[in-house]
C-alpha cells in the first residue's frame, strides 16, 4: 500500500509540474488558452491533476489509518503535495517507512 502511495505521489507530482509549466508558458505569451490538437491543455491537465490529488489524499488517509502514522506525518505528506517537487522529496521518507 505504501508502494502505491509512492507511485501515485510521483505521478501526481509530475502532473503538478506539467500544469504549472503550461500555465506559466501561457501567461508569458499572454494567451487565453493553450491548444494542442484542439484540446485545451490547462483544462485537461487541471482536471487530471485534481483527480490524482484527490486519489493521493484518499490513499494517504487509508495509509495513515492502516499503519497508524501520526497526524503530524500525515500533515507533512499532505503539505508536500502542495509544493512543486514536494512529493519527490517525501518519496524517500515513504521508502524508509515501507522498509521498517
Amino acid at each position: 500500500m505504501i508502494r502505491n502511495l509512492r507511485i501515485l505521489g510521483n505521478i501526481e507530482g509530475v502532473s503538478w509540474i506539467l500544469l504549472l509549466g503550461v500555465v506559466i508558458y501561457r501567461e508569458c505569451l499572454g494567451w487565453d488558452r493553450v491548444f494542442v490538437f484542439g484540446i485545451d491543455l490547462v483544462k485537461r491537465l487541471g482536471m487530471t491533476h485534481g483527480v490524482l490529488f484527490m486519489a493521493y489524499c484518499i490513499l494517504l488517509a487509508l495509509c495513515m489509518r492502516k499503519f497508524k502514522w501520526s497526524f503530524g506525518f500525515g500533515v507533512y505528506l499532505f503539505v508536500a503535495t502542495l509544493i512543486p517537487f514536494g512529493t519527490f522529496v517525501t518519496d524517500r521518507k515513504l521508502k524508509d517507512k515501507s522498509k521498517g
